[in-house]
């Protein structure tokens, strides 16, 4: 979901509660993201948490365990950059993977913020900073929670 033709979504975020799961590579861009996240789940009224993570490939089995534990979504967020060998290839794999994975295993809601990105500019204009041209992080947590109000509706517990 990005720029022209987003969807507005239910980010009522009353009752929720979120995890951030982000990784610690490419500080910047990174925080951005995080900033993105955090100033959606605050105006949603969710109560959430931020937990890091060493990079992308660690993302979900902390979201897992945090929906294991109680969590109604998880935001996750990363950042990886292609480089001149396969790395790239599998470690995007593995977190775009695992973490749909977990969604489906849990039946709970991850809202997807990893980039992944030819170089470093095309972050910047993705991660809500001054200047973005976009902001990942917020589109992030406005799907986990939208996700997350479409299931309680499905499970008919008060959204």
């Amino acid at each position: 979901m990005s720029g022209a033709g987003s969807p507005e979504l239910d980010v009522d975020g009353t009752g929720l509660r979120v995890v951030i799961v982000a990784g610690l590579w490419h500080d910047e861009i990174t925080n951005g993201l995080i900033a993105g996240a955090t100033r959606t789940l605050e105006a949603s009224g969710a109560e959430f948490l931020l937990v890091r993570v060493p990079g992308s490939f660690e993302l979900p089995v902390v979201a897992k365990a945090s929906l294991d534990a109680g969590a109604d979504a998880v935001v996750a967020l990363g950042v990886i950059i292609r480089g001149g060998t396969p790395h790239f290839e599998y470690v995007s794999a593995a977190a775009t993977d695992g973490l749909t994975r977990v969604a489906l295993d849990t039946g709970k809601p991850v809202g997807f913020g990893v980039l992944t990105l030819d170089d470093e500019q095309q972050g910047l204009d993705r991660a809500g900073l001054p200047g973005s041209k976009e902001d990942k992080g917020r589109e992030a947590a406005e799907a986990a929670l939208a996700t997350a109000r479409v299931l309680r509706r499905v499970w008919g517990r008060n959204a």
